[in-house]
């Protein structure tokens, strides 16, 4: 039972070596961020398999309008995992829990404005991307149903980012499975038993989100050893606010941007019918798993560089970070080298038609050798916004994604127009993403060596 209780209690990463922590800290992680993907593959397997390719067309081409209107929970969970962090390596239990009090007031006051703005602006949205006739209505309804119920969205990410700030990550593990197999349930229920559709997959989305909030915040609530909860904790205070939108703003941004390259060149893909819109889908549910070991990581070294320099440690935060990335690596390589071997059978689970199977598959061994450049690139920035440093990685992403990745796209599509293939090759699009992977690794290396982040830390 003491091993059992030993794992759900926050770990203190400023002691021990520094490779185990942040392993036996992103090991949950990982294995929740698999849960948390198992949300939307879940979806599109479900209407996939119930309603068809145009179903599973329409719940991809919502994504990056789902993505791009939720970068307020996106800045505040990377604030309040900083500022947390820091302040829980620093031992400064008050100022622990002001902060934790004012994430969970930021977050039911993005909320607000997410559940009134959202719904009003996606269909002009869709609209805007020429998202097919035969799956626009499917994408509107789908989105608006997870705008409405935004708030589970938006505080299970915040809390949890909390929790993670503390060391613990188990109990965000525990959460999101319990509500992962709700939802899983509740899509199987709706769309195959009541034939909901989309918008069922999208209502069993939000009730599992909603559950994984509340367990998250009972836990807050039992966690009184490490700081308090009160009333007088959720009043806004400015230091508190202030330092978390400083630090979750350029995260936000940077979520905002990638958001919005993906719906620009999402007009691109949409160009090539709703085909290539379906493998598209495809290749982005796979390609979110192979994904993970690098998010995993890059949020595990944010925690374990806030810890550490709240504690006045920077030595031990750079050995860490050397460590961190090579674990990081040597992950994503094994993962990237499964899903190449046995990546139709992966496939193959969201349709059953051959033609979008192979070409699926074309595009996803494209990509490939960018998970490699990307574990480098989410280690070394987590890092750095664990230090306090999150506006480099912004500025990288900008760069990276709006100067380099966007243009690339649409040029390599327009040069390769022919009497074949009148719209250009359609593999140019993850082309132009691979190269854009790379690119971003070698300049957030560059960055990481010259050390500005080091001075960055919160006062």
């Amino acid at each position: 039972m003491n091993i059992i209780k030993k794992l759900f209690e926050p770990v203190d990463m400023t002691v021990g070596t520094p490779w185990k922590q942040i392993t036996l800290f992103t090991v949950p992680m990982l294995i929740g961020n698999i849960a948390q993907q198992l949300y939307n593959t879940v979806d599109s397997i479900v209407v996939g398999r119930y309603v068809g390719d145009n179903a599973l067309a329409a719940v991809g081409s919502a994504g990056p309008i789902l993505n791009l209107l939720i970068v307020l929970f996106v800045g505040i969970s990377v604030g309040a995992g900083i500022v947390v962090s820091q302040y829980f390596g620093a031992r400064q239990r008050e100022n622990l829990s002001g902060a934790i009090g004012n994430c969970i007031t930021l977050t039911a006051i993005a909320s607000l404005i997410i559940m009134i703005m959202a719904p009003l602006i996606s269909r002009p949205l869709l609209q805007l991307l020429h998202t097919p006739d035969s799956i626009i209505d499917w994408c509107n309804s789908y989105l608006i149903i997870l705008f409405l119920g935004a708030a589970g969205l938006g505080y299970y990410n915040i809390l949890s980012g909390v929790l993670r700030g503390l060391g613990d990550s188990m109990s965000a593990l525990w959460y999101l499975l319990i509500s992962t197999v709700i939802n899983i349930v509740l899509d199987i229920l709706f769309v195959g038993t009541f034939g909901m559709g989309v918008n069922g997959v999208a209502l069993a989305t939000i009730i599992a989100q909603g559950i994984s909030a509340v367990l998250c915040l009972l836990k807050l609530l039992r966690m009184t050893e490490y700081f308090d909860l009160s009333l007088h904790h959720l009043k806004l205070i400015k230091k508190h606010a202030v330092n978390i939108i400083r630090l979750g703003v350029p995260s936000g941004v940077t979520q905002a941007v990638f958001s919005m390259a993906t719906i620009v060149v999402q007009s691109l893909t949409n160009s090539f019918g709703e085909q290539f819109i379906a493998a598209n889908v495809i290749v982005m549910r796979v390609d979110g798993f192979a994904m993970l070991p690098n998010f995993s990581f890059g949020n595990a070294l944010t925690t374990y560089a806030g810890q550490n320099i709240g504690a006045k440690q920077m030595k031990r935060v750079e050995e860490g970070a050397k460590q961190g990335t090579w674990l990081a690596v040597g992950t994503t390589g094994v993962i990237t080298a499964l899903i190449v071997i046995f990546g139709k059978y992966l496939m193959g689970i969201f349709t059953t038609t051959q033609e979008l199977v192979d070409l699926s598959m074309r595009m996803m061994c494209i990509l490939a050798v960018g998970y490699i450049a990307m574990a480098v690139t989410q280690s070394l920035s987590g890092v750095m916004r664990g230090a306090g440093d999150t506006t480099t990685p912004m500025w990288i992403s900008f760069v990276v994604t709006i100067i380099i990745r966007v243009p690339l796209a649409y040029s390599l599509v327009y040069l390769t127009k022919s009497d074949a293939y009148p719209q250009g090759r359609c593999e140019c699009i993850f082309i132009s993403l691979l190269v854009a992977w790379i690119i971003g690794a070698t300049i957030t290396t560059i960055f990481y060596k010259r050390g500005r982040w080091k001075t960055k830390a919160i006062d």
